[in-house]
């Protein structure tokens, strides 16, 4: 089951479009050969996203997402941070929709769910062509 919870109180977007995004992250999972297990989406802002890479994670900057991956075996489950603020900061500085951002940084979590990383430069190309795979595949 994949729900959407908003720790902003006013995101309009997403409550529009939200079936959308689960169906196409239910398509994306299907197609990687895995099960939905729970997936929460929490949409936030820049300061509650950076309080939690802090406590968490130990690192001291901004991010447009942290995924913490509960998954076991072909059971896909956790808990994805997006900062709303971050997503609008990005499209605005790569010229793009803030739709599409937002889309590309659900899709890109997912993937990290599914056992991806960006860690270094190769698997960083792989999880970026399988980011465009998707984003096109879903039109956009």
């Amino acid at each position: 089951m994949i729900k959407l919870f908003y720790e902003i109180s006013d995101f309009p977007i997403i409550k529009k479009t939200g079936s959308f995004f689960i169906k196409e992250i239910c398509i994306l999972l299907n197609n990687e050969g895995r099960y939905i297990g729970n997936i929460n989406y929490i949409f936030c802002n820049d300061d509650y996203l950076f309080d939690l890479n802090q406590k968490y994670l130990k690192k001291n900057f901004y991010t447009d997402v942290l995924a913490f991956n509960y998954s076991i075996n072909e059971c896909i489950s956790g808990d994805v941070f997006i900062s709303v603020d971050r997503i609008y900061d990005n499209s605005k500085r790569w010229n793009q929709f803030f739709i599409f951002e937002l889309k590309r940084v659900m899709i890109h979590a997912v993937l990290h769910l599914l056992g991806y990383d960006d860690q270094n430069h190769t698997d960083k190309r792989i999880m970026k062509k399988k980011e465009e795979f998707y984003l096109n595949l879903f039109q956009f």
